[in-house]
């Protein structure tokens, strides 16, 4: 399955409150995601909460954009990647 880099910017700052609402959130982007193929690994947000940078798994990228646009998520870049594991080379 190939990995993508999905970088997403929030004008207004991406909010998660860290309760059952946004535990309820995010399970509700996962179970969207599945109905696509595509899974969530990690994301990775700036200080200011203004910009996003997840790794996803997935079919395509126009299911990564599909289930994004379903999220009501933006996205700014979508990238396939590869892991480049620094002791590889040790």
């Amino acid at each position: 399955m190939p990995r993508y880099l999905v970088e997403r910017t929030f004008p207004e700052g991406l909010n998660v409150p860290m309760n059952d609402a946004g535990a309820t959130a995010m399970s509700g982007v996962i179970a969207r995601n599945a109905e696509k193929g595509v899974t969530w690994v990690q994301s990775f947000v700036s200080p200011d909460k203004s910009k996003s940078f997840c790794i996803y798994d997935g079919p395509s990228p126009e299911a990564i954009r599909s289930t994004a646009q379903k999220n009501a998520l933006p996205v700014d870049k979508i990238t396939e990647v590869r892991v480049l594991d620094p002791y590889f080379y040790r």
